[in-house]
């Protein structure tokens, strides 16, 4: 009777098995690295890990998690989060030297984020994931308040799948000051369903990462169509980092670079959990005579794509193709230039930016920005967001726009006004940019003063304004092809074509740094010792009179050696003691 039991028991446990081992698991991950030579010699490493799960998170039926983070799962489902965007950066992308980023952030923390429909209170959901966001990442999220979040009516649009896009569920916040270090990276990697124990996640050193011009890594969550037809939705979480390595080799001028030299690290296997993990170098010409690097060991095999809006061609690295590791038990990629680059004749990208801060002295002054567009024939529009915050007070009747010597008026302006202590100031428009232009758009302030326990532990360090953000669907100078988004690279997915004719960019300016009028903290100082001095020396010495008691001592006789003394004294003839 016991076996009898036992054996229904284990067929009734064998039963689920069968039913698992049948159906199509739910979730994917894949891992890229994409290593791109710059003009100026430097490499970036861009890394995505993107994780596709075929949950309903919203609902809050999902209580197993396998390769989804339980903890960003359970935030998604609690809070009511449509898309989540957040990116710690240390560092600012050169658009100007190294071209278009695959994807960019500004310098400090950034953080904007969709919520759904159904959430009554926005604000309060809003400082609530802040704060656990900056538990989980160990950031200073928690400082995000009312005085820095904004809502863009036009900058900021969904990048998965909106039902709508009313901007009043939209926040957006931005810490120019944060700080980026290994504190931020160690629960980033610990969201990673292999860790950084195994697959490309190994070559994350911090000790290396962190001895860089520039560092950005990013969390994105978002929902997608989960086919063809979109009748089902699935969830993607997609971790990037991004990496510029600005180091030369001794050798006779030339710019070799390695795994190894990068991340003191070499490639042994792929994640066990992934489904795909790829390497990706970008070998395309980098000037009009041709010239071509030389990788090793040979790829696997060859991809060309028009990435944003240029022919590129990378050499692919397959990690779960069983021919990669036959010769050898690691991976360290190597590119050698056949010959010394030139780096006199560099690219330069369609539209880029820049920001700088005018005026003389503590009162007023003035915000510039320049926007480039190199296109030689081609224009179009762009969506500018500013966020000032309110101790600069902005002059609106001073903004200027000037496109060739003349005004350039824009086609949409949202303004919202500041108000002290509570809310930034916001300037968003739509600007048409010419062909081969320079706009030139500035705005005048004036500068608030401060009460004295509103200032930082360095005042006059100066205070920082957050970068600005340029969007803009950039004509492109190749047609490009619809591709499919499970098939191409992670690179290229994010912000896909709408067309053939443009691709979509946003980029950031760099973050200013503003002088405020600044009081003189060393007077309290002063005036704290002049007062500490007066009580001590008036009030001490009237409270000692007070307070002391005085005693009439009458004379002692001596002892034994004042008698002795006397003794002495008279035989010699002198009047005692």
């Amino acid at each position: 009777m016991a076996a009898a039991v036992l054996l229904l028991l284990l067929a009734a446990a064998a039963e689920p098995g069968r039913a698992d081992a049948g159906r199509e698991r739910r979730d994917a991950l894949r891992e890229e690295l994409l290593l791109s030579p710059l003009p100026t010699g430097d490499v970036a490493a861009t890394f995505q890990f993107r994780t596709r799960w075929d949950a309903d998170l919203q609902r809050g039926a999902v209580s197993h998690y396998r390769l989804f983070p339980k903890a960003l799962g359970r935030l998604v489902a609690a809070l009511g989060v449509r898309e989540l965007h957040l990116a710690l950066t240390q560092g600012f992308w050169r658009t100007r030297y190294w071209g278009q980023p695959p994807l960019q952030a500004p310098a400090g923390a950034e953080l904007w984020v969709w919520f759904q429909p159904t959430v009554t209170d926005v604000d309060k959901a809003w400082k609530e994931l802040s704060n656990i966001l900056s538990g989980i990442f160990c950031a200073s999220l928690n400082f995000i308040d009312s005085t820095n979040t904004v809502i863009p009516t036009a900058s900021f649009k969904p990048l998965g799948l909106a039902n709508g896009t009313d901007h009043h569920l939209l926040r957006y916040a931005v810490l120019p000051r944060e700080v980026v270090c290994t504190e931020n990276l160690t629960p980033w990697k610990k969201l990673l369903p292999c860790g950084s124990k195994a697959g490309l996640a190994v070559l994350l050193k911090a000790e290396r990462l962190f001895h860089s011009s520039y560092h950005s890594q990013a969390v994105h969550i978002r929902p997608i169509c989960r086919d063809a037809s979109c009748l089902a939705v699935s969830w993607e979480l997609r971790q990037t980092l991004t990496v510029v390595f600005d180091f030369f080799s001794s050798g006779q001028g030339k710019k070799d670079w390695s795994l190894f030299k990068m991340f003191s690290r070499t490639l042994t296997d792929a994640c066990p959990l992934a489904s795909q993990s790829k390497v990706y170098v970008d070998i395309s010409p980098k000037n009009k005579e041709k010239e071509l690097l030389e990788v090793s060991p040979s790829p696997t095999s060859v991809h060309e794509a028009i990435v944003q809006g240029d022919k590129k061609t990378y050499a692919v690295y397959d990690l779960l193709s069983p021919s990669l590791f036959n010769t050898s038990r690691s991976l360290n990629v190597q590119l050698k230039w056949k010959r010394p680059q030139d780096s006199s004749e560099m690219p330069i990208p369609t539209l880029h930016a820049q920001r700088y801060v005018g005026g003389y002295g503590l009162q007023t002054g003035e915000i510039c920005t320049l926007i480039y567009n190199t296109h030689p024939y081609r224009a179009f529009p762009v969506i500018l967001l500013e966020t000032v915050p309110w101790y600069l007070r902005l002059y609106v009747h001073t903004l200027t726009i000037i496109t060739k010597g003349k005004e350039n008026k824009p086609s949409y302006i949202h303004y919202q006004p500041a108000q002290d202590r509570r809310r930034p100031h916001l300037l968003e428009m739509l600007i048409q940019l010419p062909a081969n232009s320079v706009t030139k758009i500035t705005i005048q302030f004036e500068r608030a003063l401060l009460k004295w326990t509103e200032y930082p532990p360095d005042p006059n360090h100066g205070f920082y304004v957050g970068s600005s953000v340029l969007s803009a669907l950039v004509p492109s100078v190749t047609a490009m092809k619809d591709m499919d988004v499970e098939q191409s690279p992670l690179f290229a997915s994010l912000f896909p074509s709408s067309d053939g004719s443009s691709y979509f960019v946003r980029l950031y300016t760099e973050p200013l740094l503003v002088n405020l009028p600044t009081p003189d903290f060393s007077m309290p100082y002063n005036v704290i010792c002049l007062t500490c001095t007066v009580v001590a020396v008036c009030y001490g010495s009237f409270y000692n009179l007070l307070t002391r008691t005085f005693h009439v001592e009458e004379p002692s006789r001596g002892g034994l050696a004042k008698r002795l003394a006397n003794v002495i004294r008279k035989f010699r003839g002198v009047p005692p003691l």
